[in-house]
């Protein structure tokens, strides 16, 4: 779960790989939530990205993403070129519509 790019599932108590937390982020997080004028919630997400950054608090080795080229844009996205793969592969194969 993000919430405007905040990663709780790693900064926050409950989250899932979380392991030990910190008061001031779960606070934030609380105060953000029930906020209700964008600056404000704005400010204050940009304050515990900021602290999450300062403490060290999770550091990503390897994130699994899978690119899927598909909409009204794309030409040949890729997806079945390669059978039995469910994503889009090879990528250099996805082609896009002319203008």
């Amino acid at each position: 779960m993000t919430e405007n790019g905040f990663s709780v599932i790693y900064a926050l108590t409950g989250g899932t790989y979380v392991y030990g937390s910190y008061p001031d982020l779960d606070g934030l997080f609380r105060e953000q939530a029930a906020e209700l004028d964008r600056k404000r919630r704005e400010a204050i997400l940009h304050k515990m990205q900021q602290l999450v950054l300062d403490k060290v608090i999770y550091a990503p080795i390897w994130e699994l993403a899978f690119l899927n080229g598909v909409g009204p844009r794309v030409q040949e996205s890729g997806l079945g070129l390669i059978s039995g793969h469910a994503y889009s592969g090879p990528y250099e194969d996805v082609k896009l519509k002319g203008k």
